[in-house]
C-alpha cells in the first residue's frame, strides 16, 4: 500500500494495515468521484479478490455500483495471484469518463431539442472557419468500441500549431475525447534545423511515438492531432497502432507527406 500511497498522494488514505480508502476522481471533472473502501484480507491476492465497498454520490443511474463492482471481478479473475488494485482504480477512473461524457452527450441532446439554435457567425466563427479550411480530418478508427480520429495541417510555425490546437477542441466531439495527442516538426530554414515538439495528453508514451512517426516519414512542415474517444475496454498495445494509423491516413490527406521518389 505505500507503493499507492505514493501513486495517488492524498487521494488514498491508508486505515490500518490491512484497509484503505480512496477518492477515485473522473478524468475530465475535479468534482465528481467514487469512493472505495478496501479491505486486504489475508487470503489476497492469491485465493481471493480484495473486499471493496463502492460509494457512487455522484451517480444516480441504477446499477452503476454494480457496474464497477463487476470491473473489479473481472480483473481478478483475468489476473488471480496477483496485486490487481492499481489496475482497478484505473480501470474504475476510466469508467468514470465513459459515463460523465453519456451524461454529457444526454443533456446536451436535451438542450437542443428544447431550446432554438442560436446564430454562432461573426468574426470569430469566420476565424475558426478560415483555421478550419487547412485542417484534413482522417476516417475513423474502431475497436472495441474505442474510436481513433487524426486531424492534421501544414504549418509553419509554433504559433499556428497553437491555434490549430485551439479550434479543434472548440469542436465539441473533438473537445470530449479522452485524449488528444498532438505533435509537430516544422523546419527553420534561419537555423537549418528542426522544431519539434508533442504532448501526451494522459496517453503515456503516445506523444513521443506521434513526434517519432513525423521524423521517419520525414515530415517537414507537418502538424497531427488524433483523438481518441474510450469505449470503457482496455486494449493494451493495440491503441498505439490505431494512433500510428490515424495520424497517417489524416498526414496523407493534408499533403504533409513528402512525395514518394
Amino acid at each position: 500500500m505505500e507503493a499507492l500511497s505514493a501513486i495517488y498522494g492524498n487521494e488514498f488514505k491508508v486505515e490500518d494495515e490491512a484497509c484503505f480508502r480512496i477518492k477515485i476522481f473522473c478524468q475530465n471533472s475535479k468534482q465528481i468521484y467514487v469512493e472505495l473502501v478496501g479491505k486486504m484480507v489475508e487470503s489476497y491476492p492469491s485465493d481471493s479478490a480484495p473486499r471493496i465497498e463502492i460509494s457512487a454520490p455522484y451517480f444516480r443511474q441504477n446499477g452503476v455500483k454494480e457496474k464497477l463492482l463487476k470491473i473489479i471481478q473481472d480483473i481478478y479473475e483475468k489476473n488471480k495471484g496477483e496485486c490487481i488494485i492499481y489496475q482497478c482504480i484505473e480501470e474504475i477512473r476510466e469508467e468514470l469518463y465513459s459515463l460523465t461524457i453519456d451524461n454529457t452527450e444526454k443533456v446536451a441532446e436535451d438542450n437542443r431539442n428544447s431550446s432554438p439554435v442560436q446564430n454562432t457567425q461573426g468574426s470569430d466563427s469566420s476565424s475558426d472557419e478560415s483555421v478550419e479550411d487547412h485542417i484534413s480530418h482522417g476516417p475513423i478508427i474502431t475497436d472495441r468500441k474505442s474510436s481513433f480520429q487524426g486531424h492534421a495541417a501544414v504549418v509553419s510555425s509554433v504559433d499556428e500549431v497553437k491555434h490549430l490546437i485551439d479550434s479543434l477542441k472548440t469542436k465539441r466531439k473533438i473537445g470530449q475525447a479522452k485524449h488528444n495527442i498532438t505533435a509537430y516538426r516544422i523546419f527553420n530554414s534561419s537555423t537549418n534545423r528542426y522544431i519539434h515538439d508533442c504532448d501526451d495528453d494522459g496517453e503515456n508514451g503516445a506523444g513521443s511515438r506521434l513526434l517519432h512517426l513525423l521524423e521517419i516519414m520525414d515530415v517537414k512542415n507537418g502538424f497531427v492531432m488524433v483523438s481518441r474517444w474510450y469505449g470503457g475496454i482496455h486494449l493494451g498495445p493495440d491503441r498505439f497502432k490505431h494512433i500510428n494509423n490515424a495520424a497517417r491516413q489524416a498526414l496523407d490527406l493534408a499533403g504533409v507527406l513528402p512525395a514518394k521518389k
